[in-house]
């Protein structure tokens, strides 16, 4: 019988750490290369660093760039990402095995997400992750029925700074549909 971590055979859970642990080079790079601003994984991915894992397709990366919310900036990004040998596929462009997903900030929530993103160190690579009430409250604003699921286990797994994402809420006006949320939390 093979070893395994959770449904994964060990080897390829390996190949997707290492794999991460490139594609979070990659980022870095973009960064230090001018390419983007600044960057913050976000999404599925990044509630992943606060809970246990959950089913998530790609990683989401939220960026900076020049030219705020234009999407001008993904074409050039894409095509030098092409240039270095990784393959778009669909909305994604695939790094070392990794389909990423680039997003620009594009609200007031978003930039200030990316600008306030944890420095954490994985795998001896440092990375930027939206915190845990930022991603709360992007669950919230984006509103899909997957995001309320990922809300309501967030809330229930993670430490969560209250205060934090208090303040969070009201500034981007999300405290009605923060309460309209905790009571479906309350019915289950």
């Amino acid at each position: 019988m093979r070893a395994t971590l959770g449904d994964l055979p060990i080897p390829c859970f390996l190949v997707m750490v290492e794999g991460m642990k490139k594609t979070l080079l990659v980022l870095n790079d973009l960064k230090k290369k001018g390419m983007i601003i600044d960057y913050a994984i976000g999404g599925g991915m990044g509630v992943v660093f606060y809970i246990e894992p959950i089913l998530t397709y790609d990683l989401d990366v939220f960026i900076l760039t020049e030219n705020g919310t234009d999407l001008q900036p993904l074409t050039a990004l894409y095509q030098y990402l092409k240039k270095m040998g990784y393959q778009p596929k669909q909305e994604q462009i695939v790094i070392e095995g990794i389909p990423v997903q680039f997003l620009p900030a594009f609200n007031g929530l978003l930039d200030e997400a990316v600008r306030k993103a944890r420095r954490i160190n994985y795998q001896g690579t440092g990375a930027r992750v939206m915190t845990v009430e930022h991603l709360l409250a992007i669950m919230l604003q984006t509103g899909r029925a997957k995001d309320r699921e990922r809300f309501l286990k967030v809330l229930d797994e993670a430490e969560i700074d209250r205060p934090k994402l208090s303040r969070i809420l009201k500034r981007f006006e999300l405290l009605e549909k923060y309460r309209k949320w905790k009571r479906l939390q309350n019915e289950k």
